[in-house]
């Protein structure tokens, strides 16, 4: 794949307008290396402990979740768009019974980072090392939100990725 390393600070704005839009692929490989992408909506980039870092949610029910647990590794891939089918079904459809990549025809291919997948179809690329992990708490969560997003309590495990990589085709 021809891609060009970028600041990652440069890609903020597109970042956010894929989250606000259709979202973007968080990408996981299992123990054997197969790559396993899930639709995100929600992400945060910046600097933390001085360190670049693109932190993602995952609620714990997710087959993305213990993959992430045990990979420590992850991508986060943004379509330039028309990508909606795509997005759709990662979002909807679980790993544990479906090929993904293979159902939606996705071009995963590896990354510049040992254990890192990325989905070639898509146009800017982080690759992350998971340094923290933590979790939404209902108690110090704002009431409107929790009543919007976790009506069943289901709240996320949020991983803080180091960015080890970011490009660009």
């Amino acid at each position: 794949m021809n891609a060009k390393a970028i600041d990652y600070h440069d890609s903020f704005a597109e970042l956010c307008r894929a989250l606000e839009g259709e979202g973007a692929f968080l990408v996981v490989e299992d123990s054997e290396g197969k790559p396993n992408p899930m639709t995100i909506g929600w992400a945060l980039l910046g600097v933390v402990w001085g360190e670049p870092i693109l932190s993602v949610f995952v609620r714990p029910t997710r087959h993305t979740c213990g993959l992430i647990e045990k990979a420590k590794r992850f991508s986060v891939c943004v379509p330039s768009g028309g990508m909606k089918r795509e997005l759709q079904f990662c979002g909807s459809r679980s790993g544990r019974d479906h090929d993904k990549v293979k159902e939606c025809g996705l071009k995963a291919a590896p990354g510049r980072t040992k254990g890192v997948s990325v989905l070639e179809d898509c146009a800017l690329f982080f690759e992350c090392e998971t340094v923290h992990k933590t979790f939404v708490l209902k108690d110090t969560l704002d009431g409107a939100i929790q009543g919007r997003y976790y009506p069943s309590e289901d709240f996320h495990s949020v991983y803080f990725g180091r960015i080890l990589k970011s490009y660009r085709k």
